[in-house]
């Protein structure tokens, strides 16, 4: 192995993930002596792989990055689809997002309205050793909240402006430039089906199932999840197979609070994972982040006014490329589109919430099984799994939260 000024939790990373971690940190000028490795997040947060963060020690000046390497085991490869899902990110990083914010810079829009996204300094995409080298968006003010809690109103609407920006963009994209925007989404993949397809998940939403009903107290709420939790599975192929491409844009696709950043100051937010990126239809991301970052009593209040905010936003994005909203994505088609989706994220939206509400080491204990046990083992290893009194408590609140939003915005 060839010897690196590097200290600190880096033994997971390859030769070659090394090797290009040193060639980056080389191209910052800054003439580096010391990398100390720092493992970022809690346990249970980073399911796809390993998350550090750099501590660079240099003669002309000191500086950070985040790192995020693929897994390495053929196990958790296939459990993560990390051939796909850091294809989708490095994608996202080295052509999406500057091309996006390229149009709106040629199109004169003001600094502030720009789409913003964490530096790239680079991305090597080639498995088994996929490295994302990001800037460290901490320097610059920005924290990551707790995913127990729900969400702001003011952050939930800085997300729906990423959000707007991110869509109305791609459209941009496709209608100035119909074949790179081909060309781009072409090379992009849908990972849900693949991570949630029957062979892999159909004995473990059963489990998730019994483990929502457990922690449920009113018949009423047990019927509208019994023997139904597993539905998602032939529900989202069977959505994403009949999508309407006129209506699709690059999604940000796994919008989960660990998954953003925010500047409390100035309340910014800043998208921070692509890996679930691809072409699909706008309100998954929209669903997923107010069933997953939100509870029913900030919904209950904000959920019409969220809706349309996000399409005025849409709107007023659009207008800067002389696109009209009531041709690109229509108010009704909205509507329309949050209806055909609701019964498969109510689900789905279930589902990531038993995981997102566990505390750090349940969920790294549930993570290290769905990554490193047989999927044909997978439900019996996680049968004896127990959930924490706070934990049911969290998940009860979630769960029936989203059974009252459903019931009073009549998505159910």
């Amino acid at each position: 192995m060839t010897h690196y000024n590097f200290e600190g939790d880096f033994a997971s990373f390859s030769e070659n993930q090394l090797e290009f971690i040193n060639k980056v940190i080389l191209e910052q000028d800054i003439q580096a002596k010391k990398v100390f490795f720092e493992v970022v997040g809690q346990p249970g947060d980073n399911f796809v792989g390993h998350v550090k963060r750099l501590h660079i020690e240099g003669e002309n000046g000191n500086m950070k990055m985040i790192v995020k390497v693929a897994a390495s085991s053929e196990l958790a490869r296939a459990a993560t689809s990390a051939d796909i899902t850091f294809r989708n990110e490095h994608i996202m990083y080295t052509e999406v997002l500057p091309k996006l914010v390229h149009l709106q810079k040629a199109a004169g829009v003001p600094e502030e309205d720009l789409l913003k996204y964490a530096k790239c300094y680079g991305s090597l995409y080639e498995p088994p050793n996929e490295t994302l080298i990001l800037e460290d968006l901490k320097e610059s003010g920005y924290v990551m909240l707790n995913k127990h809690e729900s969400l702001s109103d003011e952050c939930v609407r800085q997300v729906l402006k990423n959000f707007a920006l991110l869509h109305s963009l791609s459209q941009v994209l496709k209608n100035k430039h119909p074949d790179k925007y081909a060309q781009i989404t072409d090379n992009m993949n849908e990972v849900w089906t693949r991570i949630f397809n029957k062979e892999r998940f159909a004995n473990q939403a059963k489990l998730v199932e019994a483990d929502v009903i457990s922690v449920l107290e009113d018949d009423a709420h047990i019927n509208l999840i019994k023997n139904k939790v597993g539905d998602f599975l032939y529900l989202l192929p069977k959505l994403v197979n009949n999508e309407d491409k006129r209506y699709s844009v690059i999604q940000q696709g796994d919008a989960h609070t660990n998954n953003f950043m925010f500047k409390m100051d100035s309340m910014e937010t800043i998208m921070i994972d692509y890996q679930g990126s691809n072409n699909g239809n706008p309100v998954f991301d929209l669903l997923f982040m107010l069933l997953n970052c939100t509870d029913h009593a900030v919904r209950s209040k904000h959920y019409i006014d969220w809706i349309d905010y996000y399409h005025s936003e849409f709107d007023k994005s659009l207008s800067n490329f002389g696109l009209k909203i009531n041709l690109i994505y229509p108010r009704d088609k909205l509507d329309a589109d949050l209806k055909r989706y609701a019964k498969m994220m109510f689900y789905f939206g279930i589902t990531f919430n038993t995981l997102l509400m566990r505390d750090p080491k349940e969920a790294a204990e549930m993570m290290e099984v769905m990554k490193n046990v047989n999927s044909d083992k997978i439900s019996e290893a996680l049968q004896s799994h127990k959930m924490a009194p706070a934990t049911r408590d969290r998940i009860r609140n979630r769960v029936v939260g989203i059974i009252d939003t459903y019931k009073q915005f009549g998505l159910l």
